[in-house]
């Protein structure tokens, strides 16, 4: 795609201005048990749409719902939930395009994930495994089917969510962390249960492997069925859970379906989550930027003055070269 194109389009083609922090009307309350943190909602999956050919993907925030706020420092989640992509010699994903002003981290639940920026970096992410690319001042990246899994296809099963950075980070250099399944710090639950994986933060003493450039904690949480889990958040820290696979009861009152999103309130309380059936849950809970943000596209900085330099910058050609496929 031509430079003029992408940037009148959008990566998402959408814009978001200081949007308010609110819930949409597909969120149902819930209140507080006794000594539980309390939900604010569960989310259904909606916007269900292609980014590129390769990734078919819900929109959980920002969405509409004011969640680069809500949910800062996280400012997008998209799941790609379980779909079979069949066999193909021609490479399907997304073609180079820039970000700049944050951190793009891509789970992978099923298939496989071929990385490449213009700083250089190339990785490829299988099962269980984690990429997180800082683009910091800019970087050009593209995100493939891994070539050999392509040629067979199957089921295929992602997650991307974006880190907005802080001010004072925005314009640092891109980087690229390649986070292995096995490589990930993990507690054994009691009475098989299941197994608690530290991407980045801290549990229960337990420090993930992640660099971050603002306190956030992020775990892969797998459990057999009828496992329990409970742990606390910061109180400050906005935190919420997708199911990726399986069923959960949150708090012993709160029925969370596959493919669901909780919001917890910002309030002190444990966590308590009971799986109905064998379940992936990604926990997601970081310290609030409380910073001025402009989206656009791709872009997330901090003022519209520092949109406008972003795409002079990205159409001067000074975040590098990347071939496409």
């Amino acid at each position: 795609m031509k430079r003029k194109e992408f940037i009148k389009k959008g990566l998402f083609g959408s814009f978001f201005l200081s949007v308010g922090t609110s819930f949409g009307n597909n969120v149902q309350s819930f209140s507080k048990p006794g000594g539980y943190r309390p939900i604010e909602g569960v989310l259904s999956p909606t916007n269900t749409h292609m980014v590129g050919d390769g990734f078919k993907v819900m929109n959980f925030f920002p969405n509409g719902k004011g969640f680069e706020e809500r949910m800062s420092p996280f400012f997008l989640l998209d799941f790609n939930a379980e779909v079979n992509f069949p066999p193909s010699d021609i490479a399907r994903g997304v073609g180079v395009h820039p970000h700049r002003g944050i951190e793009t981290v891509t789970f992978a639940y099923k298939g496989s994930v071929a990385h490449h920026d213009s700083a250089g970096n190339t990785g490829v992410i299988n099962p269980g495994d984690v990429q997180w690319m800082t683009a910091g001042g800019g970087v050009l990246h593209k995100e493939y089917h891994e070539k050999n899994w392509d040629k067979q296809g199957g089921t295929f099963e992602m997650v991307q969510l974006w880190i907005n950075l802080p001010k004072k980070h925005k314009m640092t250099p891109a980087k690229y962390q390649s986070i292995l399944h096995a490589n990930k710090p993990n507690i054994q639950l009691p009475h098989n249960a299941g197994s608690v994986h530290v991407v980045a933060g801290e549990f229960k003493g337990l420090k993930g492997i992640a660099n971050t450039f603002s306190p956030v904690n992020i775990y892969d949480i797998h459990l057999n069925a009828n496992g329990e889990v409970d742990f606390n958040l910061p109180a400050a820290f906005n935190s919420g859970i997708l199911v990726i696979d399986g069923s959960i009861t949150v708090n012993e009152q709160t029925a969370v379906p596959e493919n669901h999103y909780v919001q917890f309130a910002n309030q002190s309380g444990a966590i308590h989550i009971k799986a109905k059936s064998k379940c992936i849950l990604l926990v997601l809970s970081g310290e609030p930027l409380n910073e001025p943000y402009v989206g656009y596209g791709p872009f997330v900085m901090n003022t519209e003055d520092e949109i406008r330099q972003a795409i002079q910058d990205y159409n001067a050609g000074k975040f590098g070269f990347l071939a496409d496929n």
